[in-house]
């Protein structure tokens, strides 16, 4: 923030008793009038010293189901004469001239129930506080505009900094809106987990979509830039049977889909449901959402960049089970080597590691080179695992791993014995052939001997020529490590043998 903060006020330090409270006669609200105008022409001044023409938007808010102000909320947030009533332009990152920025200033004087931080980058900003307090920061010292607050019969204080400044210092990395999270909705929806998405365009202030596969890419297009998203699964179509969830005693937000299509969001208490259920009527789908945060549980959430897909938006979404996985998954990389434990062995031969609170997976051809008839020949439930990350789906937020990466491959070594005669095991019979165990270990390596090296005469039936569990007598005709495939021959080897 700029160096340079005052506190701008209209209540005189005098009037303050020992411990800085004051004690005065001004009342603490806007007198609609020339006190009033005297804050604008301050802001005015220090816009004018500063250089200032155009105002950004910062982080705005309506006054949501609860207001505290001083006066009544009004009609529209004070903003009816400045913005459209769906309050299109007042959004995070908005440019603004400096003569709106001054009204947005009235409305937040007069508790009117909207508010933002206004500023001009290093350069210049606004805040407006409780109490008719002002607080004016610059990049320069701006006498001259000092000297009119003090004419005007205003009283400016030099801070350290501004009590309203931006703090946002929370741990972990927002989600974006990016190509990814778009992905990631695009599966949802073909995997029937998600229909709904949430627009916080302000803050206490939302809109609704319904996203389909049609209708994704236009629902995009049309979303607010820096508006936080919330993605939920699909409301119920039995509406009767929301309204009786309802609670009996405190604030719950309910979400219904019109016969229209349009979806809407209301916050009530226990006194409104017979209203409620009015309101309702005839609707096609509903969801009642708990306001507690560690209650509600939505899908995944995201902010939406700038046009230039630049995430500039300072304030974050509430992560989600999803988007702590995201943050996760931006750590790795293919080819990294990571440390897990097992947590699962399926019967369908996925094997799933825990790695850092995320539940990979290692398929079975990637548990070893050699093989194997289950994944607990491999790896036991428990076990702690080093295994090398093979892809980073962001989508669909899977990491296969691979066991078998970090272990050396035995199959090279034997592209130097292809010729050579060596005696194995017969270890399985296929219509087509058998196949041969030529390493002396339990889980060696295999060929397969076709049924025409096996015997001069033709081979109908494999087992009318060996039997498993035989030693048998086999040249080594090819090794193909890419197709992991060793190609032996009983007859080469014998005619090897010959006289």
């Amino acid at each position: 923030m700029p160096p340079f903060v005052y506190r701008i006020t209209k209540y005189d330090p005098a009037d303050r008793d020992g411990h800085g409270h004051y004690i005065g006669v001004e009342k603490s609200t806007s007198d609609h009038g020339p006190v009033e105008s005297a804050y604008l022409q301050a802001v005015a001044a220090f816009a004018a010293a500063t250089g200032i023409d155009q105002l950004t938007i910062r982080e705005p808010q309506v006054a949501g189901f609860a207001h505290f102000g001083l006066e009544p909320a009004v009609e529209g947030h004070g903003l009816g004469d400045l913005f459209p009533p769906d309050l299109s332009g007042f959004h995070d990152g908005a440019e603004i001239s400096l003569s709106v920025g001054l009204e947005l200033v009235r409305a937040m004087l007069r508790d009117n129930g909207a508010w933002c931080r206004l500023e001009a980058e290093d350069t210049f900003a606004v805040h407006v506080g409780w109490d008719q307090y002002v607080y004016i920061s610059s990049d320069k010292p701006c006498e001259s505009a000092l000297a009119r607050t003090r004419a005007l019969g205003l009283f400016p204080e030099r801070l350290q900094a501004s009590p309203y400044e931006a703090d946002f210092d929370e741990p972990g990395v927002q989600r974006p809106a990016d190509e990814d999270f778009w992905g990631h909705l695009r599966w949802s929806i073909a995997m029937r987990q998600a229909v709904v998405l949430e627009e916080g365009y302000v803050d206490n202030a939302s809109r609704w979509h319904r996203v389909t596969p049609n209708t994704l890419d236009t629902v995009r297009a049309e979303l607010t830039p820096r508006a936080k998203l919330t993605v939920w699964p699909d409301l119920a179509s039995d509406v009767q049977a929301v309204l009786a969830t309802l609670p009996d005693e405190g604030l719950v937000e309910l979400v219904w889909e019109d016969g229209n299509g349009a979806i809407t969001s209301t916050i009530v208490d226990e006194t409104e449901s017979r209203a409620l259920a009015v309101r309702v009527a005839g609707a096609r789908a509903a969801a009642a959402l708990p306001l507690d945060v560690d209650s509600r549980h939505p899908l995944c959430t995201a902010v939406m960049p700038d046009r230039d897909g630049v995430l500039r938006a300072r304030w974050r979404t509430e992560p989600t089970p999803s988007d702590r996985d995201w943050a996760f998954l931006k750590t790795l990389r293919r080819g990294q080597i990571v440390t897990g434990t097992v947590t699962v062995i399926a019967d369908f031969g996925v094997t799933f590691v825990d790695i850092g609170g995320f539940t990979a997976m290692i398929n079975i051809p990637e548990l070893s080179w050699r093989r194997i008839n289950h994944p607990s020949d491999v790896v036991t439930v428990g076990q702690e695992i080093s295994a090398e990350v093979l892809d980073v789906d962001m989508v669909r937020e899977r990491v296969p791993l691979s066991l078998k990466a970090l272990q050396a491959d035995p199959m090279p070594q034997f592209i130097q014995q292809v010729g050579q005669v060596v005696t194995g095991v017969v270890t399985e019979l296929v219509p087509f052939g058998a196949f041969v165990r030529i390493e002396d270990r339990e889980d060696g390596l295999e060929g397969l001997v076709h049924s025409t090296e096996l015997s001069e005469e033709p081979v109908a039936d494999p087992g009318d020529v060996v039997q498993v569990g035989d030693p048998l007598v086999v040249k080594i005709l090819d090794v193909d490590p890419s197709r992991r495939r060793i190609t032996l021959s009983h007859l080469r080897a014998l005619a090897h043998e010959g006289p």
